[in-house]
């Protein structure tokens, strides 16, 4: 989609970090409300950016680690869209949850808690190596000719 010649565009790879950025946060925002939402008098951003809603000690919390796990997978699904090389996969997906991370040190403070952590880690792994395997799925396919009919 984004992708062009084999040139540095600082414009191109802003405008990815930004594209995969809102398309995540609008992606964790539907899976929460599908999740979440319905089990809570008030939804809100309490859900995204405080820490101590990712918790074992509840169905609530069980839902919200769930839909940041789905949210990962979905996010693969993004890189494969947006960043589309295999290369790339890892440096967007540590650059979408670092934004995550400061925008949690704003709203809630630094994490305290080894749920958050770990959900957090494991999400990163999933969506980096998820959308690494669907990029090269991609990049390792045969390049259709005239000929290739012909030769079945």
């Amino acid at each position: 989609m984004f992708y062009g010649a084999m040139v540095w565009d600082p414009w191109l790879i802003v405008s990815q970090i930004v594209c995969m950025q809102c398309l995540s946060y609008l992606s964790l925002g539907l899976l929460l409300w599908l999740l979440v939402g319905m089990h809570v008098p008030m939804f809100s951003l309490h859900y995204f950016f405080d820490y101590s809603t990712l918790t074992t000690f509840s169905f609530t919390g069980w839902c919200t680690i769930v839909a940041f796990l789905l949210n990962s997978i979905v996010g693969a699904a993004f890189l494969l869209l947006i960043v589309e090389r295999n290369k790339k996969c890892l440096d967007f997906t540590v650059t979408v949850y670092i934004v995550h991370l400061f925008l949690c040190l704003i709203y809630g403070g630094l994490p305290s808690t080894i749920t958050w952590w770990l959900v957090n880690g494991m999400s990163v792994a999933l969506m980096a190596c998820l959308g690494e395997w669907l990029c090269l799925r991609r990049e390792l396919r045969e390049i259709p000719t005239r000929n290739s009919r012909a030769n079945v």
